[in-house]
């Protein structure tokens, strides 16, 4: 210690060394807290984004099985088709036979 130099802290000192510490505890506690609510923000929005992906995988899941009924169906009715359509030759083979009978009767 420096000779004449005095030392002592008065309880005014103190004081205001506290009361200076807990204001800068504060503001780093203060900071803390803002990070955290930023985490838990940040935290918030994956989960939310997490549960999108999920809900859309699902539609996805869905619309691909409706697609693959339908492509089915389509194509359960183009051999329908086709099958009237070869119905429909034959029709028209017969009529024209018959047809052909008639005008030969008619003569």
């Amino acid at each position: 210690m420096a000779p004449g130099v005095n030392y002592s802290l008065t309880t005014r000192d103190i004081k205001f060394y506290n009361i200076h510490n807990m204001e800068s505890l504060f503001k780093n506690d203060h900071k803390e807290v803002e990070k955290l609510e930023t985490l838990r923000s940040l935290d918030d929005k994956i989960a939310s984004a997490i549960e999108k992906v999920r809900l859309l995988k699902e539609e996805k899941e869905a619309l691909e099985k409706r697609v693959k009924e339908l492509e089915e169906l389509l194509n359960e009715k183009n051999m329908e088709i086709e099958r009237l359509r070869a119905e429909k030759g034959s029709v028209k083979g017969q009529l024209e036979e018959l047809l052909a009978e008639l005008e030969s009767i008619e003569i």
